[in-house]
C-alpha cells in the first residue's frame, strides 16, 4: 500500500468516527425529547450536544492542530537559534582577531600628486534627495558642503521633490548660499514623484555633469557625514575593482530623547553591529541601506540603475549588484550622524515600508537569485536562506505567531504544551545576544521585548501584503523629521501629541490581541497549571499591545 492511500485511509478512518460520534450524539439527544419533557430540558439538551460536539471537535481537530503549529514553531525557534549563534560567532571571530576592513582590501590615503595636484583625486557626486525636510535641509547641505575633497573635483546635488513651496524655497536658498562661497552645488526639481525616492535619483543621473563623475555618495536629508567621510570609503574603490559600494553605520543624535528611540537604537545598532558586518566580513551578501554610503557609478549602470518596482530601492540594487558579481563592503566604525523617529505613527510607517518592501523584493527575485550564473551556490543560499527566508520572513512570523497567538493559547489547552527550552531558555539566550550590539542598553531588555512583540503584528501584516502583492504594498510615506539640533531646540520643535486626533492614534488590532493576551493571563491564573508562571508574561505583553494599541508610545 502506498503512503499516500495509507494517509487517505486514515484520515477517511477518522472523518468517519467523527461522524459517528455526531450521528450518535444526536440520536442520543433525540431520545432524550421523547420522555414528555422536551419544553423542560430543551435547553439542556442542546448545551449537552453543543458540549458534546465541541469535546469531539477539541479531541479531532483543534488539539492536533495546535499540536502542529507549536512543533513548527519549534523548528522555526530552532532555525532562528542556529541563525543567530552563528552570526554570533562570526562577529566574535572579527573583533577577536581584529579582521578590519583595511587588512582584508587594499587601502592607501588619497593625496595630493606632486605633479597632478587634485586631479588625481577621482570625481564625487553626493546626491541628497529631499521632499518637505524643512527640518533638516539646513543640517544636511552644510554637513555635506563640508566634506573635505578637492572642491573642483566633487559636486554637491540637492534632489528636491518638496511639494511644499516653502520647504522648496528654503533649499533653494541654502544652495544658492553655498553656491555663493565656492561650493560646487546644484539645485535640481522635478515636476512629479514617480518612483519617489527611486526615481528621484533615476532623473539625478541623467544629468550630462554626472558623466564626469566616478563615485556616488548618497545621503538622505537627516544624515550629517564627517569632513573625512570620503576620504575613507573612497580609496576602498579605488584600489579594488571589484567593489561596488562602501557602506557606513549610523549613529544617532536623538537616541536618548524618549524610551520608543532608546529602544530603536538596540534593534538598529544589532543591525549593524551583527547583521550588516556579518554578511561583509563573509563576502556573502548584505543590503544597503539607502544612505551612508558611496556607490561605484560603473557598478550601478550595469546593475540597471536605481529600480522603483519595490518600495525598498536600496536593497533592490545591491541585490542586483551582487548578481552581477560585484562586492559590498561594510565599515563598522564608519559612523553618519542621522535621526530616530520619535512619533509612533512616524515609526509604524517606516516599518511598514522596511518589511513589506524587503517582502516583496524577495517574492520578485528569488527566481532571479536561484537562476544566477555570476554567484557561488554558498552565495545564493546565504542570499535566499539566511538573508531574507530567516531575517525578513521567519523573524517576524515567529516573534508575531509563537510569542503573541500560540504560546498565550497553550493555556486554554492543557494537553498542548512548549518545553521550556522553546518557551524560555532560546528566547532569552537570543535576546541576550541582541544585546551584544548596544551594552549600555542591557537593562531595557525586558521592556525592548515587550515592544518589539507589540510591533510584530504590523510588521506581520506588511509581511503579508509583500510577499502577496496586496494592500498598502507600493505605499511610501516619508518619515517625520524634527532636526538634530541642540536637544531644548529638538524638544521644542516636537508637535503635541494631543493635537493627534484619537482615532488617528487608536490601533484596533493591537487592541484586540492585547484583549486576548489579557483573557489567556487572567484564565491561567485561575484554571492553569502552568509551572512556567505564563501569566506574568501574558499580563505584561498584554500591557505593552494595549500601550501599543492607544498610541502612548514615543514622545
Amino acid at each position: 500500500m502506498s503512503p499516500l492511500t495509507s494517509f487517505h485511509r486514515i484520515a477517511h478512518d477518522t472523518f468517519s468516527s467523527f461522524l459517528l460520534s455526531l450521528v450518535h450524539s444526536l440520536s442520543l439527544s433525540n431520545s432524550m425529547t421523547n420522555d414528555g419533557s422536551f419544553l423542560l430540558g430543551s435547553e439542556d439538551v442542546v448545551n449537552n450536544r453543543i458540549s458534546l460536539w465541541w469535546e469531539q471537535a477539541r479531541a479531532i481537530v483543534v488539539v492536533p492542530f495546535f499540536k502542529f503549529l507549536v512543533a513548527l514553531c519549534l523548528i522555526m525557534s530552532v532555525m532562528y537559534f542556529v541563525e543567530v549563534m552563528y552570526m554570533g560567532i562570526v562577529v566574535a571571530y572579527v573583533k577577536l582577531f581584529k579582521r578590519k576592513p583595511e587588512k582584508v582590501y587594499k587601502w592607501e590615503a588619497m593625496e595630493n600628486d606632486a605633479e597632478c595636484g587634485s586631479k588625481s583625486f577621482p570625481m564625487v557626486l553626493v546626491q541628497i534627495p529631499m521632499y518637505n525636510e524643512k527640518e533638516v535641509c539646513e543640517q544636511s547641505i552644510a554637513a555635506a558642503c563640508r566634506i573635505s575633497w578637492p572642491s573642483n573635483r566633487i559636486i554637491i546635488q540637492v534632489l528636491d521633490d518638496s511639494t511644499d513651496p516653502a520647504s522648496k524655497e528654503l533649499v533653494r536658498r541654502e544652495c544658492e548660499r553655498w553656491s555663493r562661497q565656492g561650493v560646487n552645488i546644484t539645485f535640481e526639481i522635478r515636476d512629479n514623484r514617480n518612483g519617489y525616492k527611486a526615481g528621484a535619483l533615476r532623473e539625478g543621473m541623467k544629468h550630462s555633469y554626472v558623466k564626469q563623475c566616478d563615485y556616488i555618495a548618497i545621503f538622505d536629508a537627516d544624515f550629517q557625514p564627517e569632513p573625512d567621510f570620503l576620504h575613507r570609503t573612497v580609496p576602498f574603490l579605488i584600489h579594488n575593482p571589484k567593489l561596488a559600494l562602501v557602506q557606513g553605520r549610523w549613529e544617532f543624535v536623538n537616541a536618548d530623547q524618549c524610551i520608543m528611540t532608546r529602544l530603536q537604537e538596540m534593534s538598529l545598532s544589532y543591525h549593524f553591529t551583527v547583521e550588516q558586518q556579518v554578511g561583509s566580513s563573509t563576502s556573502a551578501f548584505f543590503g544597503f541601506n539607502g544612505t551612508a554610503g558611496v556607490w561605484r557609478i560603473t557598478a550601478l549602470n550595469e546593475s540597471g540603475g536605481w529600480n522603483d518596482q519595490t518600495t525598498v530601492e536600496d536593497l533592490d540594487v545591491a541585490v542586483r549588484a551582487t548578481l552581477r558579481g560585484w562586492k559590498l563592503l561594510y565599515i563598522d566604525d564608519l559612523k553618519v550622524k542621522s535621526e530616530l523617529p520619535c512619533s509612533f505613527n512616524a515609526l509604524r510607517s517606516q516599518q511598514h515600508r522596511w518589511t513589506c518592501g524587503p517582502a516583496n523584493l524577495f517574492r520578485k527575485m528569488a527566481g532571479q537569485i536561484i537562476r544566477s550564473e555570476n554567484v557561488s551556490l554558498w552565495k545564493k543560499l546565504y542570499m535566499l536562506y539566511s538573508f531574507f527566508f530567516m531575517r525578513k520572513v521567519v523573524a517576524h512570523i515567529l516573534t508575531f505567531c509563537f510569542y503573541c497567538v500560540i504560546l498565550p493559547a497553550t493555556v486554554l489547552f492543557p494537553e498542548v504544551t512548549v518545553p521550556k527550552w522553546a518557551a524560555f531558555y532560546l528566547p532569552a539566550l537570543i535576546t541576550l545576544f541582541i544585546a551584544i550590539g548596544k551594552p549600555r542598553s542591557v537593562y531595557l531588555l525586558v521592556l525592548w521585548v515587550l515592544f518589539e512583540n507589540a510591533m510584530s503584528m504590523l510588521r506581520t501584516k506588511a509581511l503579508v501584503m509583500g510577499l502577496f502583492e496586496t494592500g498598502r504594498v507600493q505605499e511610501w510615506v516619508v518619515t517625520e523629521k524634527l532636526g538634530d539640533g541642540l536637544k531644548t531646540k529638538l524638544i521644542g520643535q516636537v508637535p503635541n501629541e494631543h493635537q493627534v486626533r484619537f482615532r488617528d492614534r487608536v490601533h484596533l488590532l493591537e487592541l484586540l490581541l492585547g484583549v486576548y493576551l489579557l483573557f489567556c493571563g487572567c484564565y491561567d491564573i485561575i484554571y492553569g497549571k502552568n509551572t512556567l508562571y505564563l501569566y506574568v508574561y501574558l499580563l505584561m505583553q498584554s500591557t505593552a499591545f494595549f500601550v501599543v494599541g492607544f498610541g502612548f508610545v514615543g514622545k
